[in-house]
């Protein structure tokens, strides 16, 4: 509705998890670099949490992209509230089974043989469980440790990544088998002020921004209502384009962006 107006080539401020966007601020790069640690350095179990909004999801798709597409088998779950069952024939069917079994003994051999067969291929096998802290049955988590067993010549045969809100943490914690199984944990927070405003400015340029939009006071308030939470930052600036083009703005100032944030009830 507003894009043509502030002469931008699509809504830059959407709050989907699209990798083109993604803002590498240093804790962001961090975190990235740990993941490919654990990755390419096939060191077993990393665990990524992070409170609501902070841009976890963004960050594994942001993984992805860079991972090798003929090196690497991912096996991304965004869903994990599944019974045991189905979160094995889930891996199995993202890894390439296009009927997986349903009894589990059959599951485990179907995936085992991916697993294998993948390394002999000289491919590298990833297992992402996204919005872990969603699990409730301690026996999913048993299942999730359990993948780590698939082993060869002291390798693992796969990575796997844990990602979810801090709450995950302390489950984790309260089951030690899996616990002593994490080899990297990394916990991300809101950016920081000067982060918020770069975030806000790639977003922009990402979409075709050519002059500033957003004065400097109008950053700062965004800022201090966001928290520094990418999720709220994109709907403030989001509604705040909006409430500019209704007015016919010629820049996004502290008036606007107050009465955006008043609207929102933020």
């Amino acid at each position: 509705m507003y894009e043509t107006f502030w002469g931008l080539s699509e809504k830059p401020f959407e709050n989907t998890p699209d990798p083109k966007y993604f803002y590498n601020s240093q804790q962001h790069e961090e975190g990235l670099t740990r993941l490919l640690y654990v990755i390419r350095e096939s060191k077993g179990a990393g665990l990524l949490t992070g409170i609501y909004g902070c841009g976890k999801t963004l960050l594994s798709q942001a993984l992805m992209k860079e991972l090798e597409q003929d090196i690497y088998k991912v096996a991304l779950i965004t869903n994990p509230r599944l019974d045991d069952v189905e979160l094995l024939r889930m891996i199995t069917y993202y890894l390439g089974v296009q009927q997986p079994p349903t009894r589990k003994a059959d599951v485990l051999i179907a995936l085992e043989q991916v697993l294998k067969n993948n390394l002999l291929d000289g491919k590298k096998t990833i297992v992402i469980i996204d919005e872990a802290h969603a699990i409730e049955d301690k026996n999913i988590f048993e299942e999730i440790r359990l993948l780590l067993n698939y082993q060869s010549d002291n390798k693992f045969l796969l990575s796997l990544l844990i990602i979810g809100q801090p709450e995950l943490k302390e489950k984790i914690e309260n089951i030690k088998q899996l616990n002593q199984r994490i080899a990297m944990r990394f916990h991300l927070e809101g950016l920081n002020r000067e982060d918020t405003k770069k975030y806000i400015i790639h977003r922009l340029n990402i979409a075709g921004v050519t002059r500033q939009i957003f004065n400097d006071e109008a950053l700062g308030i965004v800022y201090d209502r966001s928290g520094g939470i990418p999720r709220r930052i994109n709907l403030i600036c989001d509604s705040a384009l909006l409430t500019g083009f209704g007015k016919e703005a010629k820049i996004i100032n502290k008036e606007i962006v107050n009465e955006t944030i008043q609207s929102l009830n933020l």
